[in-house]
C-alpha cells in the first residue's frame, strides 16, 4: 500500500523498445524493495513478456510469475493481462494500452508506451489527463539521444 498519494509515471518508448526497457525498470522497482505487477492488454503479450524476463540476458533474470505457476503472492514479480494484485505489488506497469481502474493501492504506476504508435500517445494523454483530475503525482519521461531517461514534465 501507498503511504501517500500514488505517483504516476509516463514512459515515452521512442529510441528503444519495450523489450528493452521493462526489465530495467523493473530491476530498479525491485532494487527499492518494491514487488511489481505488469499488466499487458492479452495473454498472448503476457507469454511474450513471461519469455522476455527469463532470457533477456545471458548472465540473469527476473524472477517473476503469473497465475498458472500458482504461488502469486510470493513473487517479487506477477504477469497478468487483468486488474489482480495478488503479490501485493507497491508498483504497477501497465504496457499496450492496459488499463488500471484504481491507482490508489500503488505507490506507484508506471505507463509505458510507443510514441510511434498514435494510438498508444492518444491512450497515454488520456491516462495522464484523467491521473491529473484525480490529484495524482504525474510526470512525464522521455529518452534522450544516449537512451537515458530524462524527466520532461
Amino acid at each position: 500500500m501507498s503511504d501517500g498519494a500514488t505517483e504516476v509515471y509516463f514512459y515515452h518508448l521512442e529510441r528503444r523498445t519495450l523489450e528493452e526497457v521493462l526489465p530495467t525498470l523493473l530491476e530498479r522497482s525491485l532494487e527499492r524493495g518494491w514487488r511489481a505487477t505488469v499488466q499487458a492488454a492479452s495473454e498472448e503479450r503476457v507469454e511474450a513478456l513471461d519469455t522476455l524476463l527469463w532470457t533477456y540476458r545471458e548472465e540473469s533474470f527476473l524472477a517473476h510469475g503469473r497465475a498458472r505457476d500458482g504461488f502469486a503472492e510470493a513473487q517479487p514479480i506477477y504477469l497478468t493481462a487483468g486488474g489482480d494484485n495478488p503479490n501485493g505489488a507497491q508498483v504497477r506497469f501497465l504496457v499496450d494500452g492496459a488499463k488500471l481502474d484504481d491507482a490508489a493501492p500503488y505507490a506507484r504506476v508506471v505507463y509505458v508506451f510507443d510514441g510511434r504508435d498514435e494510438a498508444a500517445v492518444s491512450q497515454a494523454r488520456a491516462a495522464w489527463q484523467n491521473a491529473k483530475a484525480q490529484g495524482l503525482s504525474v510526470s512525464y519521461w522521455q529518452q534522450d539521444a544516449g537512451g537515458r531517461w530524462q524527466q520532461k514534465a
